[in-house]
C-alpha cells in the first residue's frame, strides 16, 4: 500500500471503529468486524473501498481455502458493516458469499462425567470456576468476571452483569455454589474479584485483572482428557449440560430460558419443545441438581 492508500485506509479503518462502538457493539465484535477490514485491505495491499464484486468473490474464495465456516461468516458480517456504515455502499452478500445453515446438536456431559472433571481438577480456582459455571448456566466471561458485590447470599442470588446482549439478569445461586465461593475466595480475598489472575494468594490479592481466558480454556481440554472423556466438549459446553440437566430434572422451559438469561424462547428449545408453565420450586430443583455431585472442594490447588 502506498502512502496515499495507507493514509486513505486509516482513515476509514478509524471511522469502521469508531461506528462500531457508536452502535454499542461488544469490545470483541469490534476487535473482529475491525480484523475482517484489515485481512482484506492486507490480502489486496490496498485500500478496499474500490473493490468490486469479483474482487470480494476471488477473496472469499482464497479465504475458504485457509479459515472456518465460522471465521468467513464473522470477516462477511465486518465487511457488510463496512460497506454499509462506512462506504454507505450495498453489500448483497447473498451474491458474493452466504456460509452453510448448520444445526449441530451439543454433546453433553452427564453428572458423571461433570463430577469427574471436578474431582480430577486440582487447581482451587479452576476447580471452583468450573462448578459455579456448571451450577448456574453462566457463560465463560460472567462467571470469570463475577465480583464479590454480585454474590447476594441472602437471597441466594447472583447478578449478573452485562451479559449477552448487555443485559443484566438474576440467577440462583446453589448451596453448593455459595460455599464454593466462599471458600476460594477466603484464600485471596480480593477486594472486588471472585476470580482474580495470579499463580499465588498474594499475586491474586493484588491482580488488576480476572484469569486468562486463555489459559482456562486450555486448562479445562487438559482435565477433560485426563478424564478419558472423548466428546466434543469446551468449556461453554457445561453452560448446555445445565439447561438439559434442569430439563431432565423437570423445570419447565420458560424458567430454564429465565435462569440462562436467553432473550428468545426458541434459543432455550434446544434442549426440548416448549412446555405449558407450571409454578416449581426453582431453587429446590438446581439445589437437587447441583447437590448430586460428590465433589471434594478442600482438596489443595
Amino acid at each position: 500500500m502506498n502512502n496515499a492508500q495507507q493514509t486513505k485506509f486509516d482513515l476509514l479503518y478509524k471511522k469502521h471503529v469508531n461506528a462500531l462502538k457508536r452502535q454499542g457493539k461488544s469490545g470483541k465484535t469490534v476487535e473482529t468486524y475491525a480484523r475482517a477490514v484489515r485481512r482484506i485491505a492486507a490480502y489486496f495491499d490496498r485500500c478496499p473501498d474500490k473493490l468490486k464484486v469479483d474482487d470480494l468473490k476471488v477473496y472469499f474464495d482464497d479465504l475458504l481455502k485457509t479459515h472456518s465456516w465460522s471465521t468467513i461468516k464473522l470477516d462477511r458480517n465486518g465487511l457488510q458493516f463496512f460497506y454499509k456504515h462506512v462506504l454507505e455502499k450495498q453489500w448483497v452478500w447473498v451474491d458474493i458469499i452466504k456460509p452453510p445453515t448448520q444445526k449441530t446438536l451439543p454433546d453433553i456431559l452427564t453428572h458423571e462425567e461433570i463430577e469427574l472433571i471436578i474431582n480430577a481438577t486440582h487447581e482451587a480456582r479452576y476447580r471452583t470456576y468450573i462448578l459455579i459455571l456448571y451450577s448456574m448456566g453462566l457463560r465463560l466471561g460472567e462467571a470469570l468476571n463475577l465480583c464479590v458485590g454480585d454474590i447476594d447470599a441472602r437471597q441466594h442470588r447472583v447478578h449478573i452483569r452485562a451479559g449477552k446482549g448487555h443485559k443484566d439478569r438474576f440467577v440462583i445461586l446453589p448451596d453448593r455454589a455459595l460455599y464454593a465461593l466462599r471458600h476460594y475466595w477466603a484464600t485471596h480475598r480480593h477486594p472486588a474479584f471472585i476470580f482474580p489472575a495470579g499463580k499465588t494468594a498474594a499475586d491474586r490479592h493484588r491482580a488488576k485483572t480476572v484469569m486468562d481466558r486463555g489459559g482456562l480454556q486450555k486448562s479445562f481440554k487438559a482435565i477433560v482428557a485426563s478424564c478419558n472423556i472423548h466428546k466434543k466438549v469446551t468449556i461453554h459446553s457445561l453452560r448446555h449440560c445445565y439447561g438439559t440437566h434442569l430439563m431432565e430434572a423437570g423445570l419447565n422451559l420458560r424458567a430454564i430460558q429465565k435462569e440462562m438469561g436467553h432473550g428468545c424462547p426458541k434459543t432455550t428449545a434446544i434442549y426440548t419443545q416448549l412446555t405449558e408453565p407450571v409454578q416449581q420450586n426453582t431453587m429446590a430443583i438446581i439445589n437437587t441438581m447441583v447437590n448430586r455431585l460428590s465433589i471434594n472442594l478442600d482438596g489443595e490447588g
